[in-house]
């Protein structure tokens, strides 16, 4: 059984979720301590057939490098996420082959369900 969450241990949002829920049986990767890995990001992509799903549009580098002002690719999308680990929606939890990516209040009840929480 299978059971990661990204995470980002400066982000008050991410603290918050992972504080209302038992995760002792989860591995926690602090992605500004250990970014996504290619490995990493395809087994979070085969799943969610997205790399744009798993970005974070409100990164405040994404607005900084005019990156909102271009067209970008799913491969546009994949570099970016790979080069820089803010641009990672999350927090992302995965869990058996199921994924809850970001912060989204339907989001996280569906993750407590599915958690028992």
């Amino acid at each position: 059984m299978r059971k990661v969450v990204y995470y980002l241990s400066t982000c008050d949002t991410c603290k918050k979720i992972m504080a209302q829920l038992e995760l002792d049986d989860f591995d926690k990767i602090d992605i500004k301590n250990n970014p996504l890995t290619e490995p990493q990001l395809l087994e979070l992509y085969v799943i969610t057939e997205s790399y744009e799903e798993l970005f974070n549009k409100r990164a405040i580098k994404f607005r900084q490098r005019g990156l909102n002002k271009k067209e970008l690719s799913e491969n546009d999308y994949k570099k970016l996420l790979l080069e820089e680990y803010t641009f990672l929606k999350r927090p992302v939890f995965l869990i058996n082959g199921d994924l809850y990516v970001g912060n989204a209040k339907k989001n996280v009840e569906q993750l407590k369900e599915r958690i028992g929480k």
